[in-house]
């Protein structure tokens, strides 16, 4: 793998009275596509401009392959950033603002103008070499500013919201080329947003922040399936989420098999987990809308290991591939539950607004984010 290692150590950054950054540490390997992901606010682009040098911790060190750079401006640091505006100088061609790194260090003409091209086809714009920005659209304009932050060969790629401007339609087009760019060209990517979806499809690991603090590091795959906190299950996708308290623990198979009371549902449920759990512990209990499955009649086999719950449609989304559905239950809690379409319906869903309907997962789909001290 190309790129540098990025080793962020105990770094904390406060203005005044607001601590954007509280003893941050994180670990970034060589290559990697890493997102720092968060809602606005909670330090993820202060924690990129530490980084690029265009801001300085109060305390902490961060490290490229080992050496330390925070002495280092941000000219002499081996990282490259894309904002989200662009950053493009408009008087410029295409051509002029991708040669203009180059240009400051005097590289021979000739080398010039095909490194250039070559960074243009890379990001598929030879066609538009001698346009300004004002005749691109959105889309054009990032993938300049991408062509020219690469053309100086970092180690190191920070971008900060890069695709925010842009609609949905194009977010997701120039996030797949994106993606697609850094298995070209294989250097280290420090990719920052606040919309999960992004970061789930492109990441190779992420770190979701909240409030100045990295909560979960993980792949997508973990921090979705097994969020640590009950902000990462709520911020990560859509999910159901209630307090419970521990009144049995056994073991199941290679797991325990825990029932749950949970006031919210109005009676206890089962839950797998791989650790013992105290009875009486107070715990936190999710389970994602997609892992439901929602019916209009009774199942006729409910295994040992079925969570099984009556209610009322109130309210029904159809998106195409999928529907929606608000379920109050016997006792009012509303439940989410999503149901996918994988085949034709010739007239819509065959479950409506109003609808009674049985509502079950398999305690192996719930799982218990997080033991809550008491």
């Amino acid at each position: 793998m190309k790129g540098f290692d990025v080793t962020v150590k105990d770094v904390s950054r406060a203005y005044g009275s607001f601590k954007a950054l509280d003893d941050v540490s994180v670990e970034i390997r060589k290559g990697e596509f890493f997102s720092l992901l968060g809602p606005s606010g909670c330090g993820k682009t202060t924690l990129l401009r530490i980084i690029a040098g265009f801001d300085s911790p109060d305390v902490g060190t961060v490290l490229l392959d080992g050496k330390n750079i925070l002495p280092l401006p941000p000219d002499k640091r081996q990282v490259n950033t894309v904002f989200q505006n662009y950053a493009l100088f408009p008087h410029l061609s295409v051509f002029d603002n991708v040669a203009f790194p180059l240009r400051l260090k005097k590289i021979p003409v000739a080398k010039l103008q095909a490194k250039v091209r070559e960074y243009l086809h890379l990001v598929q714009l030879d066609d538009h070499v001698d346009k300004k920005p004002s005749m691109l659209s959105g889309g054009q304009k990032q993938r300049v500013a991408i062509a020219r932050a690469l053309i100086n060969e970092p180690s190191v790629l920070l971008l900060d919201e890069p695709l925010s401007a842009l609609d949905a339609k194009l977010r997701q087009n120039l996030l797949v080329e994106l993606d697609h760019l850094h298995d070209q060209i294989g250097i280290t990517f420090i990719y920052v947003t606040h919309d999960q979806s992004e970061a789930l499809s492109v990441s190779d690991r992420i770190a979701v922040m909240n409030q100045g603090k990295v909560l979960q590091i993980g792949t997508p795959y973990e921090i979705y399936e097994s969020p640590a906190t009950d902000f990462v299950a709520r911020f990560i996708g859509e999910t159901n989420l209630f307090p419970a308290t521990v009144l049995s623990c056994a073991p199941f198979e290679e797991e325990y098999l825990v029932s749950l009371d949970i006031p919210d549902l109005g009676k206890s449920i089962l839950v797998t987990d791989y650790d013992p759990l105290e009875v009486g512990q107070r715990v936190s209990f999710t389970i994602r809308p997609e892992k439901i499955k929602i019916t209009g009649d009774e199942p006729r086999r409910v295994g040992k290991d079925i969570n099984l719950f009556k209610g009322i449609v109130e309210e029904p989304i159809y998106s195409g591939f999928q529907s929606k559905y608000y379920v109050s239950l016997e006792n009012q809690t509303v439940l989410k539950v999503i149901q996918q379409h994988n085949n034709y319906m010739d007239e819509g869903p065959d479950i409506d607004w109003k609808d009674q309907v049985y509502v079950s997962w398999s305690a192996e789909d719930g799982y218990i984010v997080e033991v809550i001290d008491t």
